[in-house]
């Protein structure tokens, strides 16, 4: 599916650069390894070819999916459930962040911005919203070939941060 030298995303850790793909024995049997040292900080990801996309290592978005990407920043969230005690939002934030698809980091992100006006966040709420942030910056910058604090500034008009 990739070749060293491509770029792919990780679920809530980014994009990535494929270093190399490599086979190591693990128990007691050969299996091939992507090596992908995340872009963001330089943090190693072996990841087993066969299991990549159960793991939702991904492509970056071609640049004509920015658009539905801003679109989704655009609208309103779906419904917040204010009943819900701040760890199970939490909860439910990360696994999205961990699907790794890109419209649910935007979504996450939109939901977490509106949240943040209605009251405060916990402290694991506002570090999502960073982590939403950023992982949507890098990849946009890189889909539209341009620099990421552009992008920065096109969420933040959009979200009106």
């Amino acid at each position: 599916m990739f070749k060293e030298g491509d770029l792919a995303v990780y679920p809530s850790q980014g994009v990535g650069l494929i270093e190399a793909i490599e086979t190591k024995e693990v128990g007691g049997q050969k299996q091939q390894f992507y090596i992908m040292r995340i872009l963001e900080n330089g943090m190693i990801i072996m990841v087993p070819t066969n299991n990549a996309q159960h793991v939702g290592l991904r492509p970056i978005i071609p640049e004509e999916e920015v658009d539905r990407v801003f679109s989704i920043l655009k609208k309103n969230p779906p419904p917040i459930d204010h009943d819900a005690s701040w760890n199970r939002r939490y909860k439910e934030y990360v696994e999205r962040l961990k699907a790794g698809s890109i419209y649910d980091v935007a979504e996450v992100l939109k939901t977490l911005v509106v949240l943040s006006g209605e009251k405060e966040l916990s402290f694991g709420e506002k570090k999502l919203l960073d982590t939403a942030r950023k992982l949507l910056v890098k990849e946009i910058s890189i889909a539209k070939h341009c620099p990421e604090e552009e992008v920065d500034n096109q969420i933040k008009d959009i979200l009106q941060l």
